[in-house]
């Protein structure tokens, strides 16, 4: 009987011990397991929450804006008419060039007839000094890589704009140009014809639908980037 504890082993008390502190160990991180599980659940919820908000958010501008570009028109139906006998024609007329600029909006796709618009421009200048300003602004907003409103060119047609424009004359954005314009009369002209807003104009009435909004652009107008920071390396 001088030794209990060996005769005895089930009463030892180091070993209750043992088994006591396993089992609490096992409790705690049961317990801290579910509050994780519960804590992610939580965030989880969360962020869908302001994710189905963030998209209302940008839905409700959107349509927004859509509608605000449709009020006030005062074309005539014979006008509207007009314009889907060529591209050329709608572009000519002030009205129509509004039109379409206001439906390139609704798609996210307005940098290509601001570029268009600011090539026009930019052949009108008739003072030599204005045009390398003029000409290194038009390629920092609409040409250059990663560009605030870069337009759609290949590779030759940037490359050659990019020479032509270290000493710049009135046609040195024609290559570039001529390759956004066949783009819009090809593609975005003939959706433009097939648009409730121009079905709506040619009937007489302004349009009160909501288009389908196709892509993100970043949009800024042209004038915006008149003091844009350029990149000297092109021009030395």
């Amino acid at each position: 009987m001088e030794n209990p504890l060996f005769l005895f082993p089930h009463l030892n008390i180091s070993s209750l011990k043992e088994k006591t502190h396993c089992k609490v160990m096992k409790s705690t991180n049961k317990e801290e397991t579910n509050k994780e599980i519960k804590t992610r659940s939580k965030e989880k919820r969360n962020r869908l929450s302001l994710l189905l908000q963030k998209a209302e958010f940008h839905e409700n501008v959107n349509l927004e804006k859509f509608e605000n570009l449709t009020k006030g028109s005062s074309v005539t139906p014979e006008e509207a008419v007009r314009w889907g006998e060529s591209f050329d024609k709608l572009l000519s007329q002030k009205a129509g060039l509004d039109a379409f600029t206001r439906f390139l909006k609704t798609e996210f796709s307005e940098e290509n007839i601001e570029f268009w618009t600011a090539c026009e421009d930019y052949k009108k200048n008739r003072a030599s000094h204005q045009l390398l300003p003029k000409a290194k602004t038009i390629y920092e907003t609409f040409i250059r890589k990663d560009a605030p409103k870069e337009v759609n060119l290949d590779f030759q047609t940037k490359e050659v704009t990019t020479q032509n424009i270290t000493h710049p004359t009135l046609n040195s954005f024609d290559a570039a140009q001529a390759k956004v314009y066949r783009l819009m009369e090809q593609d975005s002209y003939p959706r433009f014809l097939r648009s409730d807003m121009y079905l709506d104009l040619i009937k007489g009435r302004q349009h009160s639908g909501h288009p389908a909004l196709r892509r993100r652009s970043r949009s800024f107008t042209f004038n915006e980037f008149q003091d844009v920071q350029s990149d000297f390396t092109i021009w030395l």
